[in-house]
């Protein structure tokens, strides 16, 4: 990328930042600079058609703008260059997800896991879209299997989604009070607490502990060393995906 681009490139990307996640007006004006964004990058993309790099980049910028499709397009044109890129890619288990596509979603966080297996939140990602592309009771007998130690609160959802423990009791130990004063703990614990909450028919308790892990982090916050990042922009997705009901009621 030229660096007169780049450089506009980092600009948007640090303005997007300062606006709310809870206004209107501010998610208008982060849309439109997503929108510049990808502007820039797919007039980049035209000059460097083979550059992987770029392409996951506008695949980043599209699912954050909602255009799911397209980022599928974009994540599965750079393995398409690189092979290589396709077991670790669980971002386009995230795209093919939000897209509706939850077969393929999990057949994406299946090669993950033969990639990676000590990531359990590879295996939740897994278990969400089986649960959506057949049942919750398919889902667990197939959940994938992970060493017992791992970062919090991960282990304690995992025993969640398997029907161990009760979202009462994850949100007991993490939901109150951040452990140790850590945010991002909680803001996972709320996050997949409500997803699973809504997947298994109370779309409106789901709803607002996502809300609620969302409004943990501004924008800025949420990019900060420690904080949940990428995650924190796929949990401001979900929050849609839950109020157009779309994670709960397609299925491909």
């Amino acid at each position: 990328m030229p660096a007169t681009k780049l450089h506009m490139w980092r600009g948007i990307l640090v303005a997007l930042l300062i606006f709310s996640p809870l206004s209107d007006a501010a998610e208008s004006l982060r849309d439109k600079g997503l929108e510049e964004s990808e502007e820039i990058l797919s007039g980049s993309i035209r000059e460097n058609p083979g550059s992987v790099s770029l392409l996951s980049r506008r695949g980043d910028v599209r699912l954050f703008l909602g255009r799911y499709s397209e980022a599928v397009e974009d994540f599965e044109k750079m393995i398409s260059l690189d092979p290589l890129q396709d077991a670790p890619h669980w971002r386009l288990g995230i795209a093919h997800y939000f897209a509706g596509d939850f077969r393929k979603s999990a057949r994406q966080f299946e090669k993950y896991h033969a990639y990676d297996g000590r990531d359990r939140e590879n295996g939740v990602w897994k278990f969400m879209a089986q649960t959506c592309s057949e049942s919750l009771e398919a889902a667990r007998a197939q959940m994938l299997q992970y060493p017992p130690m791992d970062r919090e609160p991960f282990l304690e959802l995992y025993e969640m989604f398997a029907g161990k423990k009760s979202v009462s009791d994850v949100l007991k130990q993490y939901g109150p009070k951040p452990t140790g004063g850590n945010k991002t703990v909680q803001f996972f614990a709320k996050y997949y607490a409500g997803v699973y909450t809504a997947l298994t028919g109370k779309k409106a308790d789901g709803l607002k502990l996502v809300k609620e892990a969302v409004a943990l982090f501004s924008p800025d916050s949420a990019s900060e060393p420690g904080a949940p990042g990428y995650m924190w922009q796929v949990a401001r997705l979900h929050v849609k995906v839950i109020e157009s009901d779309s994670s709960t009621s397609r299925g491909k």
